[in-house]
């Protein structure tokens, strides 16, 4: 009964939304294609690489979108409908609808790639209301559980072609070992006292523990809670007693909030900049270097050391 009522509250308010209207036709896949929907960009820009011709791969959110915030729309229904497997991100990242993908295992194949990382490994902060922190691609070292999960689902369900699975995933594994390299070298440049990222959201919880960064974030980890005054007054305080000189703005969240904290620093008489855009929930255009996972988390770090210690080499 609960995945019955779990997949009518997801499709009676599309299909009562969608009649009258038509439908995106999805592409055809090509023969010996499997049907893959995942819904976060990382997800989809791992599966294009380890799967490369051998999937055809439906991205459910694109650039700038939030996926804590996502509702499902008809064509993303349908794609899971005509789908053989779905991957997810797990951790209640997607709300409700990770919910309905979990009880929707017993009749599709659907994975939440962060299923394999060591619970020991998760932290449970308690504005998330005791869930864990579902931002784990921010540690390069966690998202390799998930390029593993995504390799050793597409081989079982495509035995024809595991070994290029496998080949075309020990290549992407060692551009993150690569990555992961890159992002700490990188972090070293800011000397250590001023290692403090203020962002919008508290996504960057697993990036601060693995590159040695204080984060602070004006909503929790969820950006479904808007900020308050309260939260404004806190997080300005904090700017000016430490004195950072950088806050950053995030793609998939308004920049409302951080331009009030800006504007609060400034009215203390703090010069408070703006750092720069980092991504978080989303990956930038699909036909960026920041549309992709690799290209993404070099922004990241690039845009934080030229804020955070522009005077370094």
């Amino acid at each position: 009964m609960r995945k019955r009522t779990l997949w009518t509250m997801l499709c009676l308010p599309l299909l009562i939304a969608g009649c009258g209207k038509p439908i995106e036709q999805q592409p055809v896949p090509k023969e010996g294609e499997i049907k893959v929907v995942c819904t976060i960009g990382m997800i989809t820009d791992a599966v294009r690489i380890i799967g490369g011709d051998h999937v055809d791969v439906t991205a459910m959110m694109g650039p700038g979108v939030d996926p804590h915030l996502y509702k499902p729309t008809m064509n993303d229904v349908k794609a899971i409908r005509a789908s053989q497997v779905v991957f997810y991100g797990g951790l209640h990242l997607e709300a409700k609808m990770g919910d309905l993908l979990e009880d929707m295992s017993s009749r599709k194949v659907t994975k939440a790639v962060t299923d394999t990382i060591p619970k020991d490994r998760l932290t449970s902060p308690p504005e998330f209301d005791n869930q864990h922190d579902p931002h784990v691609w921010f540690d390069v070292t966690l998202w390799i559980y998930a390029v593993e999960v995504i390799r050793d689902t597409l081989s079982k369900e495509d035995p024809e072609h595991a070994k290029i699975y496998q080949a075309n995933a020990a290549d992407y594994l060692n551009k993150l070992a690569d990555l992961h390299t890159y992002v700490a070298t990188q972090a070293k440049r800011i000397p250590k006292n001023k290692r403090v990222l203020v962002t919008a959201h508290d996504a960057f919880g697993y990036f601060g523990r693995q590159y040695d960064f204080e984060v602070k974030g004006l909503q929790g980890i969820s950006t479904v809670a808007e900020a308050g005054i309260k939260d404004v007054q806190e997080i300005v305080n904090f700017i000016v007693e430490n004195k950072i000189p950088a806050v950053f703005i995030e793609s998939s969240v308004p920049k409302r909030n951080i331009e009030a904290v800006q504007k609060a620093a400034e009215d203390k008489g703090w010069n408070l900049k703006i750092g720069g855009e980092l991504f978080s929930d989303a990956m930038g255009d699909w036909d960026t270097d920041e549309g992709t996972y690799i290209g993404m988390v070099r922004h990241n770090i690039d845009t934080i050391v030229n804020a955070l210690a522009p005077e370094t080499p």
